[in-house]
């Protein structure tokens, strides 16, 4: 009965935030209560929801101050030079634009930390999507694919939650798997080619002088924003007649519609509106912070190092971070206070959804719907396949991961996999390196709260992001699997 209401539970929530007919922090959050008391537990209630609340909270600390901190880098212009450096490469092409997101999501992966890669950049790629019109979910698919194939380094969680598991070495899990590993990026990189191509069709190819005079060719009214220096940028376009402040998020959808349900145009007019997109690459901008610079780069050097090396717990970090960045970049009091209420709806947004997400997690941990669901799953595989646990432990991963927690999947279920193929002579190593053939997916689970970081500033529905990128995660996983087999490594 557990079996059953686990998956339903799971699968309401998928239908009810993909059909928007629930926003993901109601739906986190009533969903699993409706479940628990349903169930019979209602009466612990309490005791799963503060459980999962205290395992996420360093998390919740960690994203808080990490958007803090590079909201303040983004604020003072140190990914500026990148991001005119990649328009002008990429010559206003669409196709190179999504290309570029891939490599770069793939290269600052990594730090093994996804929501430092997704706030970097999509703090880098957001500016180009805005100003050329660019559907966002394809940035936020993207990166979210590429990271997650680069999530399987020994120091990203998963493969090092496979060794302790199964009690073996993390390097002879991860090191056989580069190669099945590197045409899961090959197949990213082609996805992100194949997407740019769709996108050039759709927009055309322009040079940065005409994306520039397009837009000088609006006239830009601007306007106090909460007293002090900062300023908002508002366009008032030459046909329209007014200034709107419309905000933009959700209006760039899935496969070239409209989160809203609007066409490419309407998401198109929506973004022109918007100032997000041109903060980025605005040059005179009160909280530019030029002759800082080089001290807010070292400092961010400094801070991913230190994260690497594990210095210090990863919320320290940022915390320590965040707030000495905002004291050398904005000494005043009234500066900072700007600083901090500027990014204060994306700390909300996101720090909410992880603790609503603890909820859904609490109750399938605590009722022990997960425990399960996975011991259905391993006793429906057939007797025959037995010798083919390799591969039974890779298709399993792509959904399993989805569903749970990694904590969940490789400290409950994969032990349970290593047991059944050890009885039928496949190796331990075998299954460990089958099971992180699913970590493309594993990156857009609504049970990831880094995924809440990249919809949420890439101001994307997280129904969007998960009926767009799915389809492509799984092929890639399925790409990572067939390569380990096609190599002997599975």
């Amino acid at each position: 009965m557990l079996t059953i209401l686990g998956f339903v539970m799971i699968a309401t929530f998928l239908v009810l935030i993909m059909m928007k007919k629930m926003s993901p922090i109601a739906a986190l959050v009533l969903i699993p209560a409706l479940f628990c008391v349903f169930v019979g537990k209602g009466a612990h209630l309490g005791d799963y929801v503060l459980d999962g609340v205290g395992n996420l909270a360093p998390t919740a600390a960690m994203l808080m101050f990490a958007i803090v901190y590079f909201g303040v880098m983004i604020d003072v212009g140190l990914f500026d030079p990148i991001v005119r450096g990649i328009l002008r490469f990429c010559k206003a092409d669409p196709m190179r634009i999504v290309v570029g997101t891939a490599v770069l999501a793939a290269i600052v992966s990594l730090d093994g930390d996804g929501s430092t890669t997704f706030m970097i950049t999509v703090s880098a790629m957001y500016p180009l999507y805005k100003r050329l019109k660019m559907s966002l979910v394809v940035m936020t698919g993207v990166a979210a694919t590429a990271n997650g194939v680069m999530n399987t380094l020994p120091w990203g969680g998963p493969t090092a939650r496979a060794a302790t598991a199964l009690k073996v070495d993390a390097a002879d899990i991860f090191v056989p798997m580069i190669p099945a590993l590197a045409m899961g990026l090959v197949a990213v990189f082609l996805l992100s080619y194949a997407l740019g191509l769709r996108e050039r069709k759709r927009l055309g190819v322009l040079s940065l002088d005409e994306v520039l005079e397009k837009e000088t060719a609006e006239e830009t009214v601007l306007v106090g924003a909460g007293g002090g220096d900062e300023r908002t940028s508002f366009t008032k376009r030459a046909t329209g007649g007014t200034a709107s402040g419309t905000d933009a998020a959700g209006t760039e959808g899935a496969e070239g519609t409209g989160a809203g349900g609007s066409d490419d145009s309407d998401a198109s007019d929506a973004s022109d509106t918007s100032d997000d997109g041109f903060q980025g690459l605005d040059p005179h901008r009160a909280t530019l912070r030029p002759k800082l610079y080089w001290f807010n780069a070292g400092l961010t050097v400094l801070l991913l190092t230190a994260m690497i090396l594990e210095w210090l717990p990863i919320p320290v970090l940022f915390l320590l971070g965040a707030a000495l960045a905002l004291t050398v970049n904005f000494p005043h009091m009234p500066d900072q206070k700007a600083r901090i209420a500027a990014h204060a709806e994306n700390v909300l947004n996101v720090t909410g959804m992880v603790f609503a997400a603890a909820v859904f997690t609490g109750v399938l941990t605590g009722t022990g719907m997960v425990e399960h669901m996975a011991d259905w799953l391993v006793g429906a595989i057939p007797e025959g396949m037995g010798p083919h646990m390799g591969l039974v432990t890779g298709l399993l991963s792509i959904p399993l991961t989805y569903f749970m927690s990694n904590d969940g999947f490789y400290f409950g279920v994969l032990p349970v996999l290593a047991e059944a193929g050890q009885a039928h002579g496949v190796s331990t190593l075998e299954i460990a390196r089958a099971s992180i053939a699913g970590q493309a997916l594993h990156m857009s689970s609504p049970l990831v709260p880094a995924v809440y970081v990249l919809v949420g500033m890439a101001k994307v529905e997280f129904g969007d992001h998960t009926r767009f990128t799915v389809k492509w995660a799984v092929l890639t996983s399925l790409v990572v699997l067939g390569a380990g087999i096609l190599f002997g490594i599975i």
